[in-house]
């Protein structure tokens, strides 16, 4: 009897149980999954670093059911930002795939503003050009094979030591990671870019001209070291070319009275005004000149 009795709980339990399952959590799982929520997708390709137009998404409603919490839900927060990633068609945009600066390798391009330029120059060889090896932010010298003709392979001072802002293969994909573009051929760097003051600028373009020039690695490390390599050589350049005061006579004077030695180059001074004969060295004007006939 207390067999039966036991039974007749057990059973009368599990009927409960069913029609809370059925009738109570049921439903509520199948509205969870219904729910709709508004998410942003792609309906362009987007390429790393591009800049993320109204035209490249749209907002569209899907089920919100196990979408992740970090997806982007708006137009406002996914216009006008970076991709850090390439995006396909209809792909979800992560806020982990976008942010609101350039990538590292761009971020100077944004904020140029005259005072430097950005300029690309060729690297002829693999060996030109570090064997690949270069990537952003590194500290490097170039090399001048038979400098300006004189037969010399000199580090001009001016390029001493030189930003690099990327590395760029010759499909104009980032070649800084040194990660192969396809299965069966990596993609080599071809060109560099540098960031530059409008003299070296001028200097490079020369040296481009030419088809002389080679990538030395000087630094690569914490930020703080590389701003001291970049202000010694912004010291050299004010050297080389130190800026011109005008006086209240309305005279051009030079900032900097000497003109200091820089890598072996010398700089020849200006004569020095020649000074006046001695009266006790004049001939008198009675007499004759040992010169005179």
């Amino acid at each position: 009897m207390n067999l039966l009795k036991n039974r007749m709980v057990i059973g009368v339990v599990c009927i409960l149980l069913s029609l809370i399952i059925c009738f109570g959590l049921t439903p509520l799982f199948n509205q969870g999954i219904s729910q709709k929520t508004e998410i942003i997708r792609v309906t362009k390709e987007i390429k790393s670093g591009d800049i993320i137009t109204e035209d490249m998404v749209k907002s569209i409603e899907v089920g919100g059911y196990n979408l992740p919490e970090n997806v982007i839900r708006t137009k406002e927060n996914a216009v006008g930002t970076y991709a850090l990633a390439d995006l396909s068609v209809g792909d979800y945009i992560l806020n982990t795939k976008v942010s609101v600066t350039p990538a590292s390798e761009n971020a100077y391009l944004y904020r140029l503003d005259g005072s430097k330029q950005a300029i690309s120059i060729t690297i002829k060889s693999f060996a030109n050009g570090l064997s690949g090896k270069l990537q952003s932010g590194d500290i490097v010298s170039i090399i001048a094979p038979d400098y300006r003709g004189q037969g010399e392979t000199v580090i001009p001072p001016e390029l001493k030591y030189v930003e690099v802002i990327s590395v760029t293969a010759s499909n104009g994909d980032d070649a800084n990671t040194g990660e192969s573009t396809s299965e069966d051929e990596k993609e080599l760097p071809s060109t560099v870019t540098l960031l530059v003051t409008p003299e070296q600028g001028n200097l490079l373009a020369t040296l481009e001209a030419d088809g002389k020039c080679h990538l030395s690695l000087v630094y690569r490390g914490e930020s703080v070291n590389t701003t001291k390599f970049l202000e010694m050589q912004s010291e050299i350049l004010k050297e080389l070319y130190p800026e011109e005061s005008v006086t209240t006579d309305g005279e051009e004077t030079d900032v900097q009275d000497e003109i200091p030695v820089i890598e072996g180059q010398t700089f020849d001074a200006e004569p020095a005004a020649t000074s006046d004969v001695p009266d006790s060295h004049e001939p008198d004007s009675g007499e004759e000149s040992d010169d005179q006939l």
